[in-house]
């Protein structure tokens, strides 16, 4: 989804609108699902990148620019633990127990008029 807000900086407001985000890139060098006995499944993720292309806009009491944007965030590690539980009544269910998320680096490209 689009994300529009405002912050309060120094002498006034920046309006920002970041619009057409779209996931160019994805890569999971290393993955692991384990069988946790009696209580579900972990996830690990390590070392893993993401590549984000979107456009921006900003406008200030003094200017406004807009333009296009690529982020890359790298050295990405992701430790998750989901609980399962089957009964006699039906489906199997899935829920997240715990979520650890760590990035190393982050790298913002803009491109814009000014």
């Amino acid at each position: 989804p689009d994300l529009t807000g405002h912050e309060k900086f120094g002498l006034g407001n920046v309006n920002y609108n970041i619009s057409g985000i779209h996931v160019t890139a994805v890569e999971l060098p290393s993955a692991s699902i384990s069988l946790l006995p009696g209580s579900g499944i972990k996830l690990v993720i390590g070392n893993a990148s993401l590549t984000i292309d979107m456009n921006w806009n900003i406008r200030t009491w003094m200017f406004r620019d807009s333009g296009r944007s690529t982020v890359h965030i790298s050295k990405v590690f992701v430790t998750a633990i989901f609980s399962t539980s089957l009964d006699n009544t039906g489906p199997m269910s899935i829920s997240l127990t715990s979520c650890r998320t760590t990035s190393g680096d982050i790298d913002i490209k803009l491109n814009g008029k000014s």
